[in-house]
């Protein structure tokens, strides 16, 4: 992969051998975020984990004290007195059935979360097959599922980032922008390692974070400590 100038000089920036502590990756990741926007520090965990276990699944989701610094697009599926009170959430979307086709078959994707009350999972669960690979399927752990449909959007407003393995037992989660402060990047990324850790599954046998790399969007790759990491 051939990378850019601008990539190459940053990349210099950061001995590839050595494992950082946070506070110092985090000074870096900033440093080596050269790109014209405001690029998203993105954090990386390869674990020991097995996801085609059911016993070894990590999922769930926390509220980043500073936020993402996005702005969170988010639909929500439910019917009755719930479409009023989500909208009055502020909600970007509210509807029900009727949204099934515009999606299906339109591809309208225009939401970065999906909220459901569990009396709309049945229609919701039709989209399955769209919506799953996207990572938009809504989910009782990560608080998705819920009629408390005011407090899921107020969480996600605040700043709520679900996690979760992959098909290669890799965790990808934002942790905020290089435009904050390295004191806010530290508070976020400690809460995500928080939850990480208490995610960890009581049956992994051997080493839960192997590996842990933090990053901007355009970004060096930079390597941490993961014995500090682990809970």
């Amino acid at each position: 992969m051939k990378h850019g100038k601008k990539y190459i000089e940053a990349a210099k920036l950061v001995d590839r051998a050595t494992l950082y502590d946070a506070p110092e990756a985090i000074a870096l990741v900033k440093k080596a975020a050269t790109a014209k926007f405001d690029e998203t520090v993105e954090l990386h965990i390869r674990t020991g984990c097995d996801s085609r276990h059911a016993d070894q699944q990590v999922r769930g989701a926390v509220v980043l004290p500073h936020g993402t610094g996005k702005t969170v697009r988010i639909l929500v599926f439910a019917k009755g007195p719930k479409v009023d009170e989500a909208t009055a959430a502020g909600a970007d979307f509210v509807g029900g059935e009727e949204l099934i086709p515009k999606i299906q078959n339109d591809g309208w994707l225009d939401f970065d979360v999906v909220v459901a009350t569990p009396d709309m999972m049945g229609v919701v669960g039709r989209l399955g097959k769209v919506l799953g690979p996207k990572g938009l399927m809504p989910n009782p752990k990560a608080g998705t599922v819920t009629m408390d449909v005011t407090k899921a959007i107020a969480d996600i407003k605040a700043g709520k980032v679900e996690y979760r393995l992959d098909k290669s037992n890799i965790i990808h989660v934002p942790v905020g922008k290089v435009s904050f402060t390295e004191e806010q990047l530290q508070d976020n990324f400690q809460a995500l390692i928080d939850a990480v850790n208490k995610a960890k599954p009581g049956t992994l046998k051997g080493a839960y974070m192997k590996s842990a790399i933090l990053s901007s969007t355009m970004g060096p790759g930079i390597r941490l400590n993961t014995g500090k990491l682990m809970g």
